[in-house]
Parts: C-alpha cells; structure tokens; sequence
C-alpha cells in the first residue's frame, strides 16, 4: 500500500512537470519504476495505461483555457499512434535483463535534452512564424511515438523541443497541443503492450496508482503553464531523470556500491547546482523585464 501511495504521488507529481512542460509524465514516471526492479516493457506499459487517463484530463483542460491548435494535433495524432503501436510491440520481444540498460541509455539521453533545453535556451524569446507544415509534423510523431514506447517517454522531449525550437506556435499551444495528441500515443502504446505481453505482465495497480495523481494534477497544470517557470522545473525533472538512470547504467558496467555513491554524489551535486543556476537566471530575467516596462512608462 504504502508503494501505490508514493507512485501515486508519483503520478501527480510528473503530470504536474508534464502539464507545465509538455514533456517528462513518461520518463519522469517509467525512471522511477525502472528503479523500483520492473520490467522495461512492464514499467512502459504501466505508464501508457495510465496515459491515457491523464492525457485525457490534460487535453480536455489544455481546450478549456484554449491551449490547443487542433490542426497539430490532428496531424500529429495518427503518426504518433503508429509509432507507439510499433515501439511497443519491439519492445516487449527484448529480453528484459538485457533491455534495462538500453532503455537506461535512452531515458538518459532525454534527461540530458530536457535538461540543455531548459537550462540552456530557456531564457529564449521565439519569434512565431507560420504554423508547422504536415511534412515536419508526420514524421516527428511517428518517431516521437516509437521512442515514447521504447524508452517510457519520450513523446514530450521529441514533440515539446522540436515545435518550441521551429518558433512557429507559441508556448502554451505548443504544451497543449503535445498533451493532447498524446492521449493517442498512450492508446497505440497500450494496445501494442495488450498484443505482446501476457496480462500477468502488466502492472494494473502501478498504472491506476499513476493515473490516480495523474489525474488529480492535470487541471491543475494546464492552469499553470502561463505561470511557473518552465527553465526551473525543465532542470529538476531533467536532474531526477539523469541521476536515476546514471545509476542504473554503471551498475550494469560492473560499477559496485561505493563507486556507484560517489557517481550519484557527484551527479546530485550538479543537479542541485543546476537548479540554483535555473533560478537565478529566472530571477535576473524578471528583474530585467520589470526594468524595461519601468524604463517605458518613464
């Protein structure tokens, strides 16, 4: 009981980032459980189940405060459903022993992403130009979608960073259009794991601990995303992200438990410094801007 409680805090707390951010419910979420001993395909599938859920919620409030371009998501949907649907079913062919640490790798990666993304451009001002062609929007959801299922997330960095970069919808649509387009996503990646794994496989009660925060959380994020800073939140789910799955990958290469401390130490102190650094870049950016609108009223 007191597991499903602290996933479920789990839950709320990454559909709280993902809500904010657009990205980070799936990695943020299969890290954690990757940590905890399940499966790759098992902690995958427990978090698109609960994606579903979620991401439903997300969207509906994502409409509500008109945060959606429906042209995106219409274009983006199918694709991603296709690609999850395919990355789900590879996924559940690996061995699981010999997954982990490839999955570690790719959650790793996204963690470094979403960490560059928001520490390095999130100070950022994009300029938004015409809205994103069908031809960058397909193929950018079929592989979103294939990576989402394979490394538990993925849909977010992929999509989020990819149409924030383009400068071409502004930040809010381009969040709400992601978290919609993902209740898709979580369908083909859950439909995918429902042909390729055995029921006993799939971890319901981690799933409906997950939706349960996810749930509760969504509204609230959608209402929050004109108001926390994203560089802030963008570094500490990166940082979580990273040092979960650098511990995972040096134990794999033989790192034992002293050497796996001091890389974590290492790691945690980075992350913290990270976090300091985000805000008071935060800080100086909203000091600026305050004296700008002074300097123009003068």
């Amino acid at each position: 009981m007191r597991k499903l409680l602290v996933l479920g805090f789990v839950g709320l707390l990454a559909q709280l980032i993902d809500g904010s951010l657009g990205m980070a419910y799936g990695v943020t979420s299969s890290t954690l459980l990757l940590a905890a001993g399940i499966a790759p395909a098992s902690a995958s599938a427990a978090v698109h189940f609960s994606e579903i859920g979620t991401s439903l919620v997300s969207g509906f409030s994502h409409h509500k405060l008109g945060n959606v371009d429906w042209r995106t998501v219409s274009i983006l949907a199918v694709p991603g459903f296709v690609g999850a649907f395919a990355g789900a079913t590879f996924l559940a062919s690996l061995d699981g022993d010999a997954a982990k640490p490839w999955v570690a790798g790719i959650l790793l990666a996204l963690g470094l992403y979403v960490i560059w993304r928001f520490l390095v451009l999130g100070g950022r001002r994009p300029t938004f130009k015409t809205r994103p062609s069908a031809a960058m929007l397909a193929p950018m959801g079929l592989a979103g979608g294939a990576l989402d299922a394979i490394g538990g997330g993925g849909w977010g960095p992929v999509g989020t960073t990819t149409l924030l970069s383009s400068g071409r919808l502004e930040p809010r649509k381009v969040i709400g259009s992601i978290d919609t387009s993902e209740f898709l996503v979580a369908v083909g990646g859950s439909l995918g794991f429902l042909f390729a794994l055995a029921n006993e496989d799939i971890p319901w009660d981690y799933a409906i601990a997950l939706l349960a925060g996810g749930v509760i959380a969504a509204p609230i994020a959608a209402w929050l995303v004109k108001k926390l800073a994203a560089r802030v939140l963008g570094v500490a789910a990166g940082g979580l992200i990273v040092l979960t799955n650098s511990k995972t990958i040096a134990e794999t290469f033989g790192a034992e438990g002293a050497q796996v401390a001091v890389i974590c130490g290492l790691l945690a102190a980075l992350w913290v410094s990270g976090i300091v650094w985000a805000v008071r870049q935060e800080r100086l950016s909203r000091e600026l801007e305050a004296l700008e609108k002074e300097l123009e009223t003068v």
